[in-house]
């Protein structure tokens, strides 16, 4: 059973897999820092200078404070402000990736088109062309 872990971890596809995992995750902080550090603070300015992290609704009557950190400390909150700071976040994140995605379709439209063309450019080989011309000299007579 050992033995078929290190085969299983050894592929290829395993290891693309975690540095997947690895640079997503650090991929997902760059961009919640983007969301929460720029975007969130110029929206808050464009619409009247609220931030949307503080924007609660409390579910207990307990619930006293205005900030949304210590309102959770003092009992149950309807959190929709941080709702909208994750959508917006993952609007950010699926604008990227497709961007992403969209350039290497691109990419790889590019390539593939260099590759018919210059398929089409070569000149067949010479034993090819060799037996074109005798081919040729046969039809002839």
């Amino acid at each position: 059973m050992l033995n078929e872990f290190k085969t299983f971890i050894a592929r290829g596809n395993v290891m693309d897999l975690a540095v997947g995992v690895i640079i997503g995750g650090a991929f997902g902080l760059i961009v919640n820092s983007l969301v929460e550090d720029i975007v969130m603070p110029l929206v808050g300015v464009v619409f009247g200078g609220f931030d949307f992290s503080n924007y609660f609704l409390p579910l207990s009557s307990n619930v006293t404070a205005t900030s949304l950190a210590a309102a959770r400390e003092q009992g149950a909150v309807f959190a929709y402000g941080n709702f909208i700071t994750v959508i917006i976040n993952f609007m950010i994140l699926a604008w990227i990736i497709f961007l992403m995605v969209k350039g290497v379709n691109t990419l790889r439209a590019s390539l593939e088109k260099d590759e018919k063309a210059a398929a089409k450019a070569a000149p067949p080989p010479a034993d090819i062309q060799l037996l074109t011309e005798i081919r040729d000299l046969l039809k002839s007579r």
